[in-house]
């Protein structure tokens, strides 16, 4: 059984350049293919950028479980804790509104948490065979 690295914690601000790169930091950080995990942190970066603001602060957290199994837990987190999210059922017709949809699909559970300086979305997603 290995340890886990230390979790890969980001203060950025919320830009769309920023998701191609954090994608990026996370498939270095955990060092195999994570298709899934790159997944979940795009949709929820993306969401902040849509509902929250371009240029918001905005705090990115992914840490490995310790050993082989186990979720990555990824956290995103922004300072409005009114933009509530809300999956919906997007049209056939239209080009966005499925982010929280695919979340749903690849995480094993997702949630909200609030604090007194906003909040913080976080998924736990199945790192190994099929999530690259």
């Amino acid at each position: 059984m290995r340890t886990s690295p230390p979790p890969l914690a980001l203060e950025l601000a919320a830009h769309p350049r920023a998701v191609a790169e954090v994608r990026r930091a996370v498939r270095e950080h955990l060092g195999v293919p994570c298709g899934d995990v790159q997944l979940c942190v795009s949709e929820l970066l993306t969401n902040v950028i849509l509902h929250v603001g371009e240029g918001a602060p905005v705090s990115v957290r992914v840490r490995c479980p310790d050993g082989e199994d186990g979720p990555v837990r990824v956290e995103v987190g922004d300072r409005e804790p009114h933009a509530w999210l809300v999956v919906r059922d997007a049209g056939e017709e239209e080009e966005s509104g499925r982010g929280l949809l695919l979340l749903d699909a690849v995480a094993l559970r997702w949630g909200v948490t609030q604090n007194g300086q906003g909040k913080t979305v976080w998924c736990d997603v199945p790192l190994g065979p099929g999530s690259g």
